[in-house]
């Protein structure tokens, strides 16, 4: 049985492609085009749902750049995931002996065993002030592909 390269992205695809995440300034996130490619499963959660959704429907050669607003992109900052988390709590969810700094990301157990992360904003006499949005909330982001092979 020989493999055959599928026509178009779909879910479930193989894609092997390069990419590059950049804020709006330019600075990268992520770029495989210095480097070997990336091999991706399409709703393995490898690649994040809004860029995933970029790449369906695209051809084998295909290569562009994406501008992705907040809303396209990790959506806006939510000004409500901006919470106070008391020392007890954070003293939970540590290693023993771990010291905690601003910009630190940290986890924390969700209800149902889930896990989010916060980072660190601020730590006061009985609370911390975490941001809950996801990192990139709020950005204006480019998304550049360039389709290698589908499987």
């Amino acid at each position: 049985m020989s493999i055959i390269d599928i026509s178009e992205v779909k879910p479930g695809s193989h894609v092997t492609l390069h990419y590059r995440l950049a804020l709006a300034d330019g600075a990268d996130i992520v770029n495989t085009f210095t480097d070997k490619p990336a091999t991706l499963l399409l709703g393995a959660g490898q690649l994040a749902p809004p860029l995933e959704d970029i790449l369906l429907g695209l051809k084998v050669g295909h290569h562009s750049t994406f501008r992705l607003t907040p809303e396209q992109a990790f959506g806006p900052r939510n000004p409500e995931l901006i919470q106070r988390v008391s020392l007890a709590t954070l003293r939970e969810h540590s290693m023993i002996g771990e010291d905690f700094s601003p910009g630190d990301l940290v986890e924390f157990n969700a209800p149902g065993g889930g896990r989010y992360a916060g980072v660190l904003k601020e730590v006061g006499e009985t609370s911390a002030l975490f941001d809950f949005n996801h990192p990139l909330a709020g950005q204006t982001l480019a998304f550049e592909v360039k389709i290698i092979g589908i499987l």
